[in-house]
């Protein structure tokens, strides 16, 4: 009788280090803000930016890393440039290719479904090469035998391959790949569209066109916005392989840089250090947007 809990034998004791009351549990939560955005980060992220942090603290301490950073940033922008001009043209040909598609013409479907699968299936080094070497070379041929008449009579000149820079070929050569990947988001953001909008669509008189442009595709392009983002993240991370035919992009800078200095360890940490701040950023910003539109 004495000496029990003076709440009853079945409620605990009170601990003093900890509170259910939400006012002080929320002046304890305030007390170190920082420790608690960190604390939900995840680990990977976390040692992301420390190895960024760190390659930074060489970079500016360093001697070696300073010049190689100097030397291969120059690249940054014709990355940045390949990538947003092939991603811009892609989305441009992945939405003809997805409204090919579904259209009602068995044509249509059928060369759309055939460009799809051919493009899907080489890889995208051999693309590359194959659009510069033989593409390129009869797109000129092509475009010199329509013109014949007007070169002949003087009024335009014979368009010559080496006016053909090797930096709008890789452009071409991505927006043709990706085209076909990006149209298959598209095609499937369309089809994830209930047809009783389109029902009733029809129903207000609308024509084929209209109800695609005013009520499928805005909310077909907001239900694959994300996948969309990923895209522009594989293209910036495969525009890389531009530097197979000798684009100054980073990677062909680094490779030049580290073949004269033989300096390969630190002139591709820093190359991989350009391209993790450009994709984790992107990344970042995907997902905010991601949040974003599933409130």
């Amino acid at each position: 009788m004495g000496s029990g809990n003076p709440k009853g034998r079945g409620s605990p004791l009170p601990n003093p280090h900890f509170s259910d009351n939400p006012k002080i549990i929320m002046k304890r939560s305030h007390l170190l803000p920082a420790v608690d955005t960190f604390s939900r980060l995840p680990y990977w992220l976390l040692v992301s930016i420390l190895i960024g942090i760190l390659l930074l603290w060489g970079i500016a301490n360093n001697q070696d890393y300073g010049t190689i950073f100097n030397a291969v940033r120059k690249g940054v922008g014709t990355t940045v440039f390949v990538s947003l001009i092939s991603y811009l043209f892609a989305m441009l040909l992945g939405l003809v290719l997805s409204l090919a598609r579904i259209y009602r013409s068995r044509l249509t479907q059928e060369v759309s479904s055939f460009y799809t699968e051919v493009m899907r299936g080489v890889p995208m080094l051999v693309l590359l090469y194959y659009i510069s070497f033989v593409g390129a070379p009869a797109l000129v041929s092509g475009l010199n035998w329509l013109g014949a008449p007007l070169i002949n009579a003087g009024v335009i000149e014979k368009v010559d391959i080496r006016q053909f820079d090797f930096t709008w070929r890789a452009i071409l050569a991505l927006t043709m790949g990706y085209g076909a990947f990006i149209g298959e988001i598209f095609r499937s953001g369309i089809l994830s569209i209930e047809k009783d909008q389109t029902e009733a669509g029809q129903v207000e008189g609308a024509s084929y066109w209209q109800i695609m442009r005013y009520i499928i595709l805005p909310q077909a392009v907001r239900n694959v916005l994300p996948a969309l983002g990923n895209e522009f993240i594989a293209i910036l991370k495969d525009s890389a392989l531009v530097s197979a035919l000798g684009v100054q992009d980073i990677t062909q800078l680094g490779k030049v840089y580290s073949a004269s200095t033989f300096k390969f360890f630190e002139t591709y940490n820093i190359v991989a250090f350009l391209y993790l701040t450009m994709t984790m950023g992107l990344a970042s910003i995907i997902r905010f947007v991601e949040k974003r539109l599933s409130k």
